[in-house]
């Protein structure tokens, strides 16, 4: 005897953002998102201006833009982009694209990145204090390059290649100029490079990975840095990543999301800046309800949980809440083991911009410990 998944009940007259101005200001003359906006050889682009503030950058001006397509058969498609200017100086530029190719048969990813980036951290371990600042001011040029191909339905493996380069880049503490943080003595002055091949190994049966609906999404990158490439050092890195999506009830299209993170420094002496660390994942996600780099060392373990669900039945709000928790190994060279585990919670908003790709903007509460607290924002999910 089979059994038949639970069926999830329709959703009739979904809005977004373009329906609710078309309603209020009805004279102007703005397109309605509709099914065909995401059929093959179409595309929707969103222009997104925004003033806002992170931890990170305290205030800033920003504009996003997010483009989602489908190639022929294939799942759906999105490229980012964003230029920033915040009241830290900063100044910041990304491009992030996951093309699908007809027929899924191929992957296309990219993370372009081009910083000038004033910031705080506050050394190596689990056992830090926000009492003991440490400045760091650098460029940044990130360039990840990855292209994979299909072994097996929702099965893929390739190769890429990654480049981290730093420079200009000055650490100092009560205006003391540092050449080591927490004993650790590389990447913390001048220029560091990170520089090697990728092989990687994906399963993804998600059909949108903007605001995934179900599904399992695994993801493993074996990094080598290579000096004859031009890296410091020789070390490798490895990267285990996994996130898993279902309804919460069966029958309803509320979503409660699982992520797991885990960059692992397989042998070497990787820069300072390119030690796993908080919020520096490729989405800029990891560990809500801290600042970005609060934590960071050679290894970092973290988990998430989300529960996604709507406010209105139309769909234009929907809310979240969420929990996480974060780990690094301490800097000791004779143990440097995990010995302390930082949590996290929080809740958010959500604003469906286009209800046909299920993109939202996303703006979240997150509160860790120590009295970290802060602000988050996204355009699509957080994971």
């Amino acid at each position: 005897m089979t059994v038949s998944p639970p069926s999830i009940k329709p959703i009739t007259k979904q809005q977004d953002v373009v329906d609710v101005f078309k309603r209020w200001y009805p004279r102007l003359h703005i397109a309605p998102h509709d099914s065909a906006t995401l059929q093959e050889g179409k595309h929707f682009l969103l222009v997104i201006p925004q003033v806002g503030y992170t931890l990170q950058t305290r205030g800033l001006v920003a504009v996003l833009v997010n483009a989602a397509f489908h190639k022929a058969h294939a799942n759906m498609s999105s490229m980012t982009g964003q230029i920033s200017y915040t009241q830290n100086n900063q100044v910041i530029l990304t491009a992030n694209s996951l093309v699908w190719m007809p027929g899924n048969r191929f992957l296309w990813t990219n993370d372009w990145r081009l910083m000038h980036y004033p910031q705080a951290t506050y050394g190596l371990g689990m056992y830090t204090s926000t009492d003991r600042v440490i400045n760091m001011d650098y460029a940044y040029f990130r360039f990840y390059q990855s292209l994979l191909g299909r072994l097996a339905p929702n099965l893929y493996a390739g190769i890429g290649y990654y480049l981290d380069l730093h420079w200009n880049i000055e650490s100092y503490a009560r205006n003391r100029e540092l050449s080591r943080i927490s004993r650790y003595p590389y990447g913390v002055e001048g220029r560091s490079v990170s520089s090697g091949p990728t092989l990687q190994v994906l399963y993804d049966n998600r059909r949108n990975s903007i605001n995934p609906t179900g599904g399992l999404y695994v993801n493993a990158v074996w990094r080598a840095n290579m000096a004859f490439l031009g890296s410091d050092d020789t070390y490798q890195s490895l990267l285990l990543e996994t996130r898993k999506y279902v309804h919460l009830p069966a029958s309803s299209d509320n979503i409660l999301g699982f992520w797991s993170y885990n960059a692992l420094t397989l042998s070497g002496n990787p820069p300072f800046l390119d030690l796993p660390s908080t919020g520096w994942d490729n989405t800029g996600n990891l560990g809500r309800g801290f600042i970005q780099g609060r934590f960071r060392g050679k290894n970092l373990l973290y988990a998430e949980t989300e529960y996604r669900f709507h406010i209105t039945n139309d769909r234009l709000l929907g809310g979240v809440v969420f929990a996480n928790a974060q780990t690094v190994t301490e800097p000791d060279q004779n143990s440097g083991q995990f010995e302390k585990v930082i949590p996290a919670v929080g809740a958010g908003l959500r604003i469906k911009m286009n209800k046909i790709s299920r993109t939202n903007l996303s703006v979240d509460y997150g509160f860790g410990m120590d009295g970290s607290k802060g602000l988050f924002f996204n355009l699509g999910e957080v994971f």
